[in-house]
């Protein structure tokens, strides 16, 4: 019997005119979408919302061709912070490596003592009325920022290290790496301002306390303004409030200047009208910071006259 002549081989079809596609990005993934912009290939999660259809990420970041910026079209937390990839909880890791760091150097024999010497709060040592040549007083000033990442206690260390871990890697997520990091600083600076304020000159301090207690104050606003259940966090926030104050040798004054700084912060943060978002933003951070820079000025002013 006579076969019928073989049909030739299919030729793989040329990519622009095949309906199913592979994304430009993740050759694996097919996909019908097409950016609207270039045309390449783009899956779901490449695929950036634009006036018309979809575009690709390159042309988003080449600028959207509709005069806005080109990170117009990116996602944004409840801040107003770009949504992007990467590890959520990076900067809350470099902070437990520094804290950590430091700690380790500070067992080192001798070496460990002259490092709490140099990096402790110290108001002004020797105390008024002999002549000073040690603390925040004595123009010191990167005490208040250097204390923040020391420790001495194994317990101490563990109990911030586990409270940063826990409360700071989601808020780190919700709020973006950059206004995280300066929450964090700042609720220190104002957990160490009010401790130089307080406390007697010759008082050491030390410690993340600050920064970790304006964390739990920014979570607290945040679950407020996404009307999450605000139980646990309090409950959290109260037992530790009595650790402050029930516990004898712990630095209340850093605890609660941290935690007000936090939630002044957080208000500004979470509640800012998204029209001048930015705006009261950088006023309220530029508010707590002049509040600590006045609280720093007044108590030198007490302690050199």
């Amino acid at each position: 019997m006579e076969q019928p002549p073989k049909s030739p081989d299919p030729q793989p079809a040329d990519d622009a005119h095949d309906p199913v596609a592979h994304c430009y990005r993740h050759p694996d993934r097919d996909t019908g979408i097409r950016c609207t912009r270039c045309e390449k290939p783009i899956c779901t999660d490449c695929m950036v919302s634009a006036s018309v259809g979809f575009q690709c990420p390159d042309c988003v970041r080449g600028g959207s061709g509709t005069g806005h910026a080109p990170d117009a079209n990116r996602p944004r937390n409840v801040v107003g912070s770009a949504v992007r990839g990467g590890d959520p909880r990076l900067v809350t890791k470099i902070l437990l490596a520094i804290n950590l760091l430091v700690f380790a150097l500070t067992l080192i024999p001798d070496t460990g003592e002259r490092i709490v010497d140099d990096l402790a709060l110290v108001g002004a040592w020797p105390p008024p009325p002999y002549p000073m040549f040690q603390g925040v007083a004595a123009g010191e000033w990167y005490r208040l920022v250097t204390s923040m990442f020391l420790h001495q206690e194994l317990w101490h260390i563990a109990f911030n290290m586990l409270s940063l871990w826990w409360i700071g890697g989601p808020l780190e997520a919700a709020l973006g790496r950059t206004r995280y990091l300066a929450l964090y600083l700042m609720s220190g600076l104002a957990g160490s301002a009010l401790t130089y304020a307080v406390s007697a000159p010759d008082a050491g301090s030390l410690g993340a306390s600050g920064a970790i207690f304006g964390l739990f104050g920014a979570t607290a606003v945040l679950m407020k303004r996404l009307k999450y259940d605000m139980r646990p966090v309090i409950a959290l926030l109260v037992i530790n409030l009595i650790i402050t104050f029930g516990v004898p040798g712990i630095s209340w004054t850093a605890h609660i200047g941290g935690l007000v700084g936090g939630l002044l912060l957080a208000l500004g943060l979470v509640y800012a009208p998204r029209e001048k978002r930015n705006l009261v933003q950088a006023g309220t951070f530029g508010l707590v910071f002049v509040a600590v820079l006045v609280t720093v000025l007044v108590r030198t002013a007490t302690l050199v006259a």
